[in-house]
């Protein structure tokens, strides 16, 4: 499938859209307005809209867009139409909760493998945790294409380097330093702190 060039906004927004489908389709709702969606969705209905032209026309004026339809183009956009291999690197606090975490299935990706320095210690997930000398063979074995980052920033970039050079296309990256990557490498910054120090200034 060809990817189309559209906002990075709007791929998150496709996101949001399939998460509010599915919980309509979970509630045995099979058609929705725009407008209905938009607001489960957190957007405007003409944003709304404007994001689903970029896949062709949905929707009948006056009754609304077919839910198991609308999901099922969505799930293609995105990607997820079969489990999405992906590994995780640092197994630390987060790293382990990461990996207890069993959303990511349903939302069809798969964690393989964990990395990490001290994989001996690492020993309580149904995930193999395995030594970071062996990271470059797996992700080549195995066609990775994604990675999760929660190692220090100390060492970020030279993990991600080593990440890039693999193979790896896309970083989900916990750790506080932006990394550097070449063109055609996407990275996703997860900063908790700076979400939350987002929050306070609106609480104020």
């Amino acid at each position: 499938m060809v990817k189309l060039a559209i906002p990075r906004k709007a791929v998150y927004r496709l996101s949001l859209y399939q998460r509010s489908l599915q919980r309509l389709k979970a509630n045995k709702v099979s058609t929705v307005s725009s407008a209905a969606l938009a607001k489960a969705a957190g957007v405007k209905p003409t944003q709304l809209r404007k994001d689903l032209t970029y896949f062709g026309q949905f929707g009948t004026r006056g009754l609304g867009y077919d839910v198991e339809a609308l999901s099922n183009k969505l799930v293609e956009a995105l990607g997820t139409t079969r489990l999405q291999p992906v590994i995780l690197v640092g197994v630390g606090n987060l790293g382990s909760a990461l990996l207890h975490y069993q959303g990511f299935a349903k939302e069809g990706f798969e964690i393989l493998a964990a990395f990490d320095i001290e994989p001996g210690k690492k020993h309580h997930f149904d995930i193999p945790v395995l030594p970071m000398g062996r990271m470059r063979e797996f992700i080549r074995t195995k066609k990775i294409k994604m990675a999760v980052l929660s190692v220090p920033g100390t060492v970020s970039q030279e993990v991600a380097n080593e990440l890039v050079a693999a193979g790896i296309q896309g970083i989900l990256n916990f750790s506080t330093i932006i990394l550097q990557v070449p063109d055609g490498v996407v990275v996703n910054n997860v900063d908790l702190a700076m979400e939350l120090e987002n929050l306070s200034y609106f609480i104020r």
